[in-house]
């Protein structure tokens, strides 16, 4: 019982942890970002946030880039023939309004050639590339592999989904 305690405040203390992280480049501001925690060294892992823009104009997320992954390309999922894949996106459309959500089943960061394991309770550096706002460096928490799992995704119901482009 004490053990399972124990894990759930953990848990706990990640996600308020990961929900406390907020970063702003330009006019974007990017809440919540998070990665899910990797298998092994050489396998994928995919990062999730929230972007959102002030004013009247648009932006586009148009790359990322962490030094713990051979790269880092702009994901989403789509239905063909009634199996989810996954597919690359050349950008993700920050419009103003509302919240451009990168999230599981949606949007999403993918890494691919990790060189190290991600693991529960560390962080990733990684670097955001809008087409106009230009570059931010953010420290990512690294949440356990169950992660994003409950209500379609930590941030599911409450946002909607993003906009690829």
């Amino acid at each position: 019982m004490r053990a399972v305690l124990t894990s759930c405040l953990l848990l706990g203390l990640a996600a308020v942890a990961a929900a406390a992280e907020m970063t702003t480049v330009g006019k974007i501001t990017i809440h919540d970002p998070w990665a899910r925690a990797s298998l092994g060294t050489t396998g994928s892992s995919a990062v999730y946030m929230t972007l959102e823009i002030e004013g009247d104009e648009p932006d586009r997320l148009v790359a990322a880039a962490t030094p713990m992954a051979e790269r880092a390309e702009l994901h989403t999922h789509v239905m063909d023939q009634g199996v989810a894949r996954m597919r690359p996106v050349s950008a993700v459309e920050v419009a103003p309004g509302a919240p451009t959500v990168l999230q599981p089943g949606g949007l999403h960061l993918m890494l691919m050639g990790l060189k190290q394991q991600l693991v529960e309770g560390d962080t990733l550096p990684l670097t955001v590339t809008f087409e106009k706002a230009g570059s931010a460096e953010i420290e990512v928490p690294i949440l356990g592999l169950a992660a994003g799992m409950q209500h379609g995704g930590r941030h599911g119901a409450h946002h909607g989904g993003g906009r690829a482009h």
